[in-house]
Order: structure tokens, then sequence, then C-alpha cells
């Protein structure tokens, strides 16, 4: 497929990733719960069985802990394995190969081994599916050092992030919002390579920074839109990636607008917005004409109904809201 000539869908683009990758490097595998002739719960994997057979789309038993234990020493022995867990909640399942095996043997062992693994899986708000498997863990992972974290927001930067995944040397987590899957656009090429850790500049502005990652990007070019129909310019940053964090381009929007709401598909409490909204104090302090603010996933367990689950998230009215107010000074809802 040229780059941006054809349209595809997010679940497409990163098929697209794979089958290019799986086809350059014959030490790329795909490993997980129904990958294989089933093409994935979500059709994620569709295509790739027939394509490269059932030595290197390799289905498992419903056993996460298991068979992201094979990955990790799959990749140790010199092989480049891409594990999917079904939901991202079902990672916890796994934590250990994670975060006390595939995070630290590349340190513990002074540089003998690599683990070259992708952790690929579906996260996010919106489609009832309940407490259980909505949840998005990309905060666990970006506090352990030897873990990179991914999330892309759309399917040119799901392809372009899903190659650099394969082709870096360490464990990376990649993030995938279920509620993405359907979105479509344009891919580049098979030479298009983005590695972990840059940001990308969404949509320019100048009165306020809107710095956001994963389900978060399109609420915020809402947000956006909104806020111009009242003359305020918001500039949308997609973070892209949690670890390596882009510190450069943070600091270079905070210094352009001097103000800065952080929003994070996560839970509120304790997770990524904390931490970005740290850095951000410690690179463009002396830029800022109003505090750090950052909007996220309520601090609930995920309801089942449509009705409350649509609350947990802020949509883009929410943030316009929150963002105006601290453009103009005035509180949320104040006339003008």
């Amino acid at each position: 497929m040229t780059a941006t000539q054809t349209q595809v869908t997010f679940r497409e683009a990163v098929i697209e990733a794979l089958a290019e990758e799986m086809a350059r490097d014959r030490n790329v595998l795909l490993i997980g719960e129904d990958v294989g002739a089933a093409g994935g719960v979500f059709h994620q994997t569709k295509g790739l069985f027939d394509q490269f057979g059932p030595i290197r789309v390799i289905d498992t038993p419903i056993s996460e802990a298991g068979f992201i234990g094979m990955a990790v020493g799959a990749a140790m022995s010199g092989l480049r394995p891409v594990t999917e867990v079904m939901f991202g909640d079902f990672i916890t399942l796994g934590m250990d190969l994670l975060v006390n095996q595939a995070a630290k043997v590349h340190w513990m062992s002074d540089g003998q081994y690599r683990v070259p693994l992708v952790v690929r899986t579906a996260v996010g708000i919106g489609a009832a599916t309940g407490p259980q498997h909505a949840q998005s863990f990309h905060a666990w992972f970006a506090h352990v050092p030897g873990l990179k974290v991914v999330f892309p927001s759309n399917p040119a930067d799901a392809k372009a992030l899903m190659k650099g995944a394969i082709r870096d040397d360490n464990p990376v987590i990649f993030f995938e919002d279920r509620m993405s899957y359907g979105m479509r656009g344009s891919v580049g090429g098979a030479d298009h390579v983005l590695p972990p850790g840059q940001a990308a500049v969404a949509r320019p502005g100048r009165d306020i920074s809107l710095i956001a990652l994963g389900q978060m990007v399109p609420r915020a070019l809402d947000a956006a839109t909104r806020l111009a129909s009242a003359g305020i310019e918001a500039e949308v940053i997609d973070l892209r990636s949690l670890v390596p964090l882009d510190e450069g381009i943070i600091a270079q929007t905070v210094r352009r607008t001097n103000r800065a709401l952080v929003l994070d598909p996560g839970c509120i409490g304790f997770g990524a917005s904390a931490e970005i909204a740290a850095r951000v104090q410690e690179l463009a302090f002396d830029w800022l004409d109003a505090p750090v603010a950052r909007m996220g996933a309520a601090q609930v367990p995920v309801p089942f109904s449509p009705a409350l689950e649509s609350r947990v998230l802020p949509d883009g009215a929410a943030i316009a809201a929150r963002a105006a107010a601290m453009v103009t000074g005035r509180q949320e809802g104040e006339a003008a």
C-alpha cells in the first residue's frame, strides 16, 4: 500500500505494519489468543495467519503468564515476538514477566541479553465492556525502568509506531484504543518508521496547549474546534509515547502558548497526567500564565451502563469549557 494514497482503518494500519515487518524479517513472530485462523477477536490480526502460517502466527492457550513468558524467552533467544494480550486488563496476569524479567534482563546480564519484545493490547472506554475490560494501565508501565510505552491515536501513527516498536531492541508496551479501530486515515509506506519518543503537533495554536494521549487526542481536536469558534486558538499535542517522553515538544508548546491542559485516557489519580503536569512545571514554569490543569478518567471502576460510562471520560465540550476558563480567567460556565 503506497503512502498517503489509500485510506485505511486504524485496525488495518496495524495489520499492515505487522505484515510488512514479518515479510522484512523472518525473526518477527505473532503470539497470542485467537490471533491465528480466527484473525483476532477484534479482527486485528486478520489475514496474517493465511499469509505467514502457524509457525509464525501462533495461537496460545488462555494463559497470559504462559505466553508472555514464552515471548520473553523467544526475544532473549534472538527472535522479535509481537505478543497480543486480548484486553489490556488481562495484562495484569503477566506483570511479573514484564516488570521483573523483560524490563530488567538487559541490565542484570550486563548487556549480554536484550528483549526486543512488543506487547500489543487493546484498551478503551466506550463499548460497554464494564470494569474488567475497559481499563488502561499505561501509567503503570511508564513507571517501570526498562520498558517503553507507546499509545497512538490515529492510523498513520499506529502503523509507523508499530514498525518502530518491532525494530526496537527494548520491550515496548503498545496500547491501542478499541474506540479508534474504525478510524480511517492515510498511512505511510513500508519505509515510514516512527521510533518511540516523538510527539507531534496535531493542531497549531497560540492561546493554550492541550497535551493529549490516545483517545484524548481526537477529543482535544474536537475541543480545539469548539474553542476556535470563540476566538481561542488551542494547540493540540499528540504525545504518541509516554516512554520516552518528548520533553522538547512539551517545553516548546508551553513556551509558545503559556498555558497547559493535560488530557489522559487513564484514571486521573496518580496517573500519567500528574507526571506530565510536573514536567511542564519543571520545563516551562517561567512561561506559565496560569496553573497547569489536567483532565482524565474519573477515579471509578468503569460502569457497564452506557449512560454512566459516557460520563467517565471528559468529552470535547467539557475540555473546551475548562480550556476557555483557563484562557479567560473566568470560572467554567460564567457569562462573559
